[in-house]
């Protein structure tokens, strides 16, 4: 899931989520570049002067360009060698983040609509459209952003420094001055995501023609070994699915519902087969996105990514590692409790005891989330039952009423309903004519609130939480559409991801019972118990995928992981941290990272890590605002609308102030703590060390 925009503080960063409220926000500027006015042109350095009605009367040159027009006439005499750049002003700045926040509404109106009708009609056409206008967008960013720096040093008013701050750090993929390069990089861009996008698995006798664009069909992975743990020998079955082209929804959905080794691994391999194309132009893609961050003054990629957090790259990478410090200990106990259950259904042969858990049986394509396996484990059976799925199957709601629930909760807190064209323009069901990206996310086309979700809704749960997820980033951007664009977004990233997942905190069991989705509500310590298993089972569980994707990532970027051991290094840091290992041995022929969303749409994936703790911290101000004093993992702040009040406050901020300032707003804090998630799993940390005695927990 995710958020997606075609502008704001984040110009050019794709962001989506696939089931896992993890979300995008896929910010893609796709329009070409407007005429600009000779005083825009100033101000990006090309050396023109831009007089008339309402403009000055003799506008600066660029930095290290000589005057002309009346501007050189002024200085008649000296030679043109000598003629230096006067120092900029307060007041050139401002008139030059004007001309920016004008022309970049302009271009995010032209390039969400792009977007929008590439994702939702996948073709070789809309591709092209959508990489011209990524081409020309990349080269007016690349020219704004050198241009500011004409202004570093300059004393200048908070907020004018805060948008060139934000503008300098403001797109995920700088293109090269190269026009050739840049137009290879934007076409890079766009055919990485449509090969996913398109992407299907054909076992054996399917219609080539699923297959991704320049691959050959995917087939089963007969006769491959287990994994490490497991019985050598183990074969894919042949036959194992209907023999027809099958979607990531298609797979995904056995790996959700069947509990057959072999099934699982057909549908595994399956969906992992689309990624090999993928890998040629990943690997260029990181050449010339670095060789564009080069250009901009950061080292590579990643470098800049990590720019983007008020605090200096090494110090945030940091961050990271002491949050996830805090937390690993909880995790550990997880896994273990996890792995013993798996043990006892699939065996010793399959499962040691200190082996890692094999990838293809957490329920989940890419085991980020394990909820789906919750069935096979829940910790004590004849409480009330947590179905919702079979509620929501029995009760026969449509999509669209599906989305009503979400809004619902939201207008509970006090804030409007959503705007007609919400319900006219969004997507709520896959096509049965054309081919979409159906992966979840949040959009604002335009700056006049034309508020949208592109969403595949299946009636189970997991659905109705992302659903409440991606309504979390609509009311974000419904607060901030008013500010300059620079500020319409996150105070960081994770913020837009963790708000969704904060009112997702909230969809409790009292809650689901106030929408008759759950008929009795646990009602002792085994009840509750059920509860937080269940949650942990995606949310503690997902906290070291959140941060193993961008680790990967930056260590491509900076080259400490080079082309040749992309999928080993994967592998070694899902070992590390997830403690899962692939079910099948991989080689480099391989390119598992691709079979994740977010790594073809170049999409930064610590903002879901990052939104994992801040949920907790924003949910516990929240319920205190809402006057909750029990556990913090019983509150829902359904109908409060003090809590809404507090809500609102941070949201209408956007990236206006620091992350550390936007905090303080909600939760009176100025630094993230992961004491928030410890608080509300504390129950249930106590029960799985109990539980877990006796294991030999570790991998």
């Amino acid at each position: 899931m995710g958020a997606r925009r075609g502008g704001g503080a984040s110009l050019l960063v794709p962001s989506a989520r696939s089931g896992v409220y993890e979300g995008p926000v896929i910010r893609k500027a796709l329009a070409r570049t407007p005429l600009l006015c000779p005083w825009m042109l100033v101000a990006l350095g090309l050396g023109t002067a831009c007089g008339g009605a309402g403009s000055p009367a003799a506008a600066p040159t660029g930095p290290g360009r000589e005057a002309s027009g009346a501007v050189a006439a002024s200085t008649a005499g000296a030679p043109a060698a000598s003629q230096r750049a006067a120092a900029p002003t307060p007041a050139e700045a401002q008139a030059f983040l004007a001309d920016v926040d004008r022309e970049l509404r302009r271009l995010r109106l032209q390039s969400a609509r792009a977007a929008w009708v590439n994702q939702n009609f996948i073709t070789e056409d809309t591709d092209a459209l959508a990489a011209a206008a990524d081409e020309a967008t990349m080269e007016f960013l690349n020219r704004t952003m050198k241009a500011a720096r004409r202004f570093d040093g300059l004393a200048l008013p908070g907020e004018l420094a805060r948008q060139l701050t934000l503008l300098k750090v403001g797109t995920t993929l700088p293109a090269p001055s190269d026009p050739a390069e840049r137009a290879e990089l934007a076409a890079l861009a766009i055919e990485m995501t449509s090969m996913y996008g398109k992407g299907k698995y054909c076992p054996k006798g399917a219609a080539d023609r699923a297959a991704p664009a320049g691959a050959a069909p995917a087939r089963a992975a007969a006769g491959q070994k287990a994994p490490a743990g497991a019985a050598a020998g183990q074969k894919a079955p042949a036959g194992a699915v209907a023999p027809e082209c099958l979607t990531l929804n298609d797979l995904s959905r056995i790996l959700r519902t069947s509990r057959k080794w072999d099934e699982l691994l057909e549908a595994w391999t399956g969906w992992h087969a689309i990624a090999p194309p993928i890998r040629p132009k990943f690997e260029r893609y990181v050449a010339l996105g670095n060789k564009g961050a080069a250009e901009i003054g950061f080292p590579d990629l990643g470098a800049l990514w990590r720019a983007g957090y008020d605090m200096p790259p090494d110090a945030f990478e940091a961050e990271t590692d002491r949050l996830w410090g805090k937390l690993k200990p909880l995790y550990d106990e997880l896994h273990c409790y996890v792995r013993a259950r798996l043990r006892a259904i699939h065996g010793k042969d399959r499962i040691g005891d200190k082996a890692p858990i094999p990838a293809h049986l957490l329920g989940n394509m890419w085991a980020q989330q394990w909820s789906n396996v919750y069935p096979l484990m829940e910790p004590y059976k004849g409480q009330p039952s947590l179905d919702v799925t079979g509620k929501l199957k029995a009760k026969k709601l449509d999509e669209k009423q599906m989305v009503a629930l979400g809004e619902r909760f939201f207008t509970s807190l006090g804030l409007d309903p959503l705007p007609g064209t919400f319900w006219e323009r969004s997507l709520f069901e896959k096509p049965a004519d054309r081919e979409v990206v159906c992966h979840a996310s949040a959009w604002d086309v335009g700056d006049r609130n034309d508020l949208r979700i592109k969403m595949c809704i299946e009636p189970t749960e997991e659905d109705l939480i992302t659903i409440h997820h991606e309504l979390g980033h609509i009311y974000y951007y419904s607060q901030y559409y008013k500010l300059p664009i620079l500020f319409q977004s996150g105070a960081n990233d994770g913020f837009h991801e963790g708000i969704g997942d904060t009112l997702a905190l909230s969809v409790t069991p009292s809650y689901l019972k106030t929408l008759g989705l759950v008929d009795r509500l646990p009602a002792d310590e085994k009840g509750q118990i059920n509860v937080l298993f269940k949650q942990a089972l995606d949310k503690i569980a997902f906290l070291p995928f959140g941060k193993l994707i961008d680790q990967w990532r930056w260590d491509v970027f900076a080259g400490k992981t080079r082309p040749e051991d992309y999928n080993k290094a994967w592998w070694a840091l899902r070992l590390k941290y997830q403690g899962v290992a692939p079910p099948v041995p991989r080689t480099e022929a391989d390119f598992d990272p691709g079979a994740k969303f977010h790594v073809p749409a170049g999409v930064p994936y610590t903002r879901y890590f990052l939104a994992h703790i801040y949920q907790f911290q924003f949910h516990r101000a929240l319920c205190k605002a809402a006057g909750h004093t029990g556990p913090l993992h019983t509150c829902s702040i359904y109908g409060s609308e003090a809590a809404g009040e507090k809500l609102r406050a941070m949201l209408s901020l956007g990236a206006s102030r620091t992350w550390q300032e936007a905090l303080q707003v909600m939760t009176g804090e100025t630094e993230a703590d992961p004491g928030a998630m410890l608080e509300y799993f504390e129950p249930l940390r106590k029960w799985l060390k109990d539980q877990n005695k006796g294991e030999v927990c570790g991998w």
